[in-house]
């Protein structure tokens, strides 16, 4: 039943690699994400504390 479905646009869903694309970038992706996670988490923890330290009685 063609009638129903649109037409896609094979256009929109090609994905080229260009030089800097493949494993290393996934790998450096990676690793940035998982720095920014333990960068987030510590400065959560750092800013937690103070409020605990300057809310305290």
């Amino acid at each position: 039943m063609r009638i129903f479905r649109r037409k896609r646009n094979s256009g929109e869903h090609r994905y080229y690699l260009l030089p800097g694309m493949g494993r290393s970038n996934r790998r450096f992706r990676k690793k940035t994400h998982i720095a920014a996670v333990i960068v987030g988490i510590l400065a959560s923890l750092l800013f937690g504390t103070a409020i605990y330290l300057i809310q305290r009685p």
